[in-house]
C-alpha cells in the first residue's frame, strides 16, 4: 500500500549561499493544497470573535465555575454569552472612565477565571494591549514585565494582590490602577493609596463607568492585541507582540484542519480551562471555543482536584501538558498493576488486541468496540466520559505515554507543536494515524515550513532523511519582540521565523522534534554533544520521570541528574530485597547503579556513541520544579539554573559535580 503523505512541496530546496546554510524544500499541509483558508468575513480582530458569537449564541452557556455550597463543591454555574458581554461592556466603560484607551497596556495576573476572560475581552473591545502576568512567576518577573511593557492598569486575582504590591515602589512609575477579581482589604487599600495609586474591588470597579458610554474604536487586523511574555530558559522574559491577524489566521487554519479530519467543533463542545491563559497554547484554544459558541468551565486551581473537576464538568476536549498526561499514565498503570491477576490479564489482552487492530489501520472507535465497553470505559469515565480529543502541547510527550493513552482513553490523542512567536499551533498530529506516534504531525494549513541545515551539529536539510532547524513563515507569526529589535532580527530572517528547534521530516510528512539548536556543547576530546536529543532518548526509560544531562569541555564524559519513577524504583528494591523508603533509595549506590544500567541499555539499543553514555548519576526524589527555579512554567529545563543548583551534589564515590566534572562556577556556563 502506498505511503500516505500529508504535505505538499511549494518551493524547491536551496543550496548554501552568502553565508546562509542550505535549506530544504518548503512544504505546506495537504489540506492547503489549493491555498490557505481565506480570511473569514467580518472577522478582523479578537473582539469580533467574541462579539459575533454573542450575536449568534446569546443564551449559550459560556463561562462556568463550580458553586461552593456549605464548603463543598457543587455543580457548575454558568454565565451565558450575553451575560458575559454585559459585564465586559461595564468593565470596558470603567477602564475608559479611568482615562485608559487605545494602545494602553493592561496587565492581567492570576489563575484562569471568568474575570480573567472578561478583562481580556474589555481590552479587546477598547484596543488596549492585554499583557498577561505569569501566575507561576515570582515578583521579580512581574515587576520586570510591568516596567518593561509600561503597564498602566492591572487586573489581579484576589490572592495575587500581595504579590503585585511587592513590585512597589519600582512598578508605581507606570502602574496607576489595580482592580481585584474579588475583594480588597482596608490594609491593601491604604498601602496602594499611600503610593499614589487607585485600587478597586471587582464590584466597585463595575460601578466606576456605570453612567458613561464610550464608542468602541475601529480595530484593524494588523493591530497588536497582546504582548505575551515568554518564560525564557535564560535571561529576562521577552515580550512577544501578537496581532489580531495572527489569532484570526490561526482560527481559520484550525477550522480547516478539523473539518478535513471530520472533527469539527460545535456549540455543544465543553472545555476545561486549567492551563494558564497567560500562555499562548490555552489562549488560542479558548479563542477557538468562544468562536464556536462553546462552553468553558474553570477548574478550582488545585492540581489534586483537577480530575474531580473534570468528572463534574464532563468536557469533550481535554488539553494538557505532558506532565499532566504522565500523571494520568502513572495513575492508570499503578491501578492495573495493583489489581488482581484476572483483571490484569484481561486488561493486557484488551490492550494488545486493540493496539494491533489500530496498527492495521482501524480507527480507534472500530478497533475493539466491545472491549472499549467492558475494559476501557472506566478510563473514559475517569475523564468525565465525553472526551473525544486529547491535545498535548508545550513540551514533548513521550511516545510510550502517547501510545498507551491512544488505546485506553477511547479518544484521539494528538500532539501539537508551536511557540508563542508562531501563535501556538504550527504542527499537530492527525486522528487515526498511528504512524504519527512520537511526532508532532504535519504543519497546520496556514503556514509554510522548511528545515535549514545546521552544519556544526551535523544536521543536513538536504540529506535523504532531512534534519535541520525548523523555520516557519505565515500570517500567524508574531510582529516582533517588544523593544528588542536586536533579538527580533536574530530570529526573523527574510520573513522566516527560526524556531531554534531541530526537526526531522518523516516519510508521511509529519515532523519529529529531535533536538534544540542551542543545547550543544563540546567534550574535552572535541566531540559535540546535542544534549536535548540525548535527553529525549534517555527519557524513554520507564524507570525515570525526567533527566538533565550535563557535560563540558574540561571532561570526556557525561553525568546526569535523574528524577526516578517512585513506583519503578520501589518495585526494583522489593525484587532485590532492599528495604528502605524512596528518599533513602535515591541516595543508595545500588539504586544509582541500577539507573545507570537502564540508561546504558537504551544507549546501546539506540546505538549511541561511547561518549554519549551516562557515566554517573545523582538521583533526586523531588521532580524538577518551578519553586527551585529549575524549569519554566511550560516545563522546559533552565540549564544554567540546574547547573547552579546541582553542582555540589554527590554523583560518584561521594564526589560532587564540581569535582566529578570540573566546572567554572562563576560565571555559570550555559549548555
Amino acid at each position: 500500500m502506498a505511503q500516505k503523505r500529508f504535505i505538499i512541496e511549494v518551493e524547491k530546496a536551496k543550496e548554501a549561499s552568502e553565508g546562509r546554510p542550505s535549506r530544504g524544500p518548503v512544504y505546506r499541509s495537504l489540506f492547503a493544497k489549493d491555498g490557505f483558508p481565506a480570511p473569514i468575513q467580518g472577522l478582523n480582530s479578537c473582539w469580533d470573535v467574541f462579539r459575533l458569537s454573542v450575536e449568534k449564541y446569546p443564551s449559550n452557556p459560556m463561562l462556568g465555575r463550580r458553586e461552593i455550597v456549605d464548603g463543598k463543591p457543587g455543580k457548575y454555574k454558568w454565565l451565558t454569552y450575553k451575560e458575559v458581554y454585559d459585564q465586559v461592556m461595564k468593565v470596558g466603560n470603567s477602564i475608559r472612565s479611568c482615562g485608559y484607551g487605545e494602545g494602553v497596556k493592561c496587565g492581567i495576573y492570576g489563575a484562569n477565571s471568568a474575570e480573567w476572560i472578561m478583562s481580556m475581552q474589555a481590552c479587546n473591545a477598547h484596543g488596549l494591549y492585554c499583557v498577561p502576568l505569569y501566575d507561576t512567576l515570582g515578583a521579580g518577573a512581574i515587576e520586570f514585565i510591568i516596567c518593561h511593557a509600561e503597564v498602566s492598569i492591572a487586573f489581579a486575582e484576589e490572592k495575587k494582590i500581595p504579590e503585585l504590591l511587592k513590585t512597589f515602589p519600582n512598578a508605581t512609575k507606570y502602574l496607576k490602577t489595580i482592580v481585584s477579581f474579588g475583594k480588597v482589604t482596608p490594609e491593601q487599600k491604604q498601602e496602594v493609596e499611600n503610593s499614589g495609586l487607585e485600587i478597586y474591588s471587582w464590584d466597585e470597579f463595575l460601578q466606576v463607568g456605570q453612567n458613561q458610554s464610550f464608542d468602541l474604536p475601529i480595530k484593524k487586523r494588523s493591530d497588536i492585541c497582546t504582548i505575551m511574555y515568554t518564560s525564557g530558559t535564560t535571561g529576562d522574559p521577552k515580550g512577544v507582540l501578537i496581532s489580531n491577524e495572527s489569532i484570526i489566521t490561526l482560527l481559520a487554519g484550525v477550522k480547516r484542519l478539523l473539518e478535513s479530519v471530520n472533527e469539527q467543533l460545535t456549540e455543544k463542545d465543553v472545555y476545561i480551562s486549567y492551563l494558564p491563559l497567560a500562555h499562548i497554547f490555552d489562549r488560542v484554544i479558548e479563542e477557538t471555543f468562544i468562536w464556536h459558541g462553546a462552553s468553558i468551565g474553570f477548574w478550582r486551581g488545585d492540581v489534586k482536584l483537577l480530575i474531580e473537576d473534570v468528572g463534574e464538568l464532563k468536557p469533550t476536549i481535554f488539553c494538557a501538558v505532558p506532565r499532566v498526561l504522565d500523571r494520568v499514565y502513572s495513575g492508570l498503570t499503578q491501578k492495573i498493576s495493583s489489581g488482581g491477576f484476572l483483571k490484569k490479564t484481561l486488561f493486557n489482552f484488551a490492550y494488545s488486541y486493540k493496539l494491533n487492530n489500530m496498527k492495521k489501520g482501524l480507527r480507534h472507535g472500530e478497533a475493539s468496540p466491545l472491549l472499549d465497553k467492558i475494559v476501557f470505559d472506566k478510563v473514559k469515565q475517569g475523564l468525565g466520559g465525553r472526551v473525544r480529543l486529547i491535545l498535548s502541547g508545550a513540551a514533548p510527550l513521550s511516545a510510550h505515554v502517547e501510545g498507551y493513552l491512544r488505546v485506553v482513553t477511547c479518544a484521539h490523542v494528538l500532539q501539537g507543536y508551536g511557540l508563542t512567536e508562531t501563535c501556538a499551533g504550527t504542527f499537530v498530529s492527525l486522528p487515526n494515524e498511528i504512524e504519527m506516534l512520537g511526532t508532532v504531525g504535519p504543519p497546520v494549513p496556514n503556514v509554510d515550513v522548511c528545515l535549514e541545515s545546521v552544519p556544526e551539529m551535523g544536521y543536513d536539510a538536504l540529506a535523504s532523511t532531512p534534519r535541520g532547524e525548523i523555520c516557519v513563515k505565515g500570517k500567524t507569526l508574531f510582529a516582533g519582540y517588544y523593544k528588542r529589535e536586536d533579538l527580533t532580527k536574530e530570529v526573523l530572517i527574510d520573513e522566516w521565523f527560526h524556531t531554534g528547534d531541530i526537526g526531522e521530516w518523516q516519510p508521511n510528512g509529519s515532523m519529529k522534534i529531535i533536538d534544540r539548536k542551542k543545547n550543544i556543547f563540546k567534550l574535552s576530546q572535541g566531540e559535540y554533544v546535542a544534549v536535548e536529543n540525548l535527553e529525549n532518548i534517555y527519557g524513554q526509560v520507564s524507570s525515570i520521570e525526567s533527566i538533565w544531562v550535563y557535560g563540558n569541555s574540561f571532561e570526556a564524559f557525561l553525568v546526569a541528574v535523574v528524577n526516578p519513577s517512585k513506583q519503578a524504583l520501589e518495585h526494583w528494591a522489593q525484587e532485590n530485597g532492599i528495604s528502605m523508603d524512596f528518599n533513602s533509595l535515591c541516595e543508595d549506590a545500588r539504586a544509582k547503579s541500577y539507573i545507570i544500567e537502564e540508561l546504558s541499555k537504551i544507549a546501546k539499543e539506540k546505538k549511541l556513541k561511547g561518549f554519549e553514555f551516562i557515566k554517573a548519576v545523582h538521583l533526586d526524589s523531588i521532580p524538577f520544579d518551578m519553586e527551585r527555579d529549575l524549569i519554566t512554567p511550560t516545563y522546559k529545563k533552565k540549564r544554567p539554573q540546574l547547573l547552579k543548583y546541582y553542582q555540589h551534589f554527590y554523583f560518584v564515590h561521594r564526589m560532587p559535580l564540581t569535582t566529578c566534572i570540573r566546572v567554572e562556577v562563576n560565571p555559570v556556563p550555559e549548555t
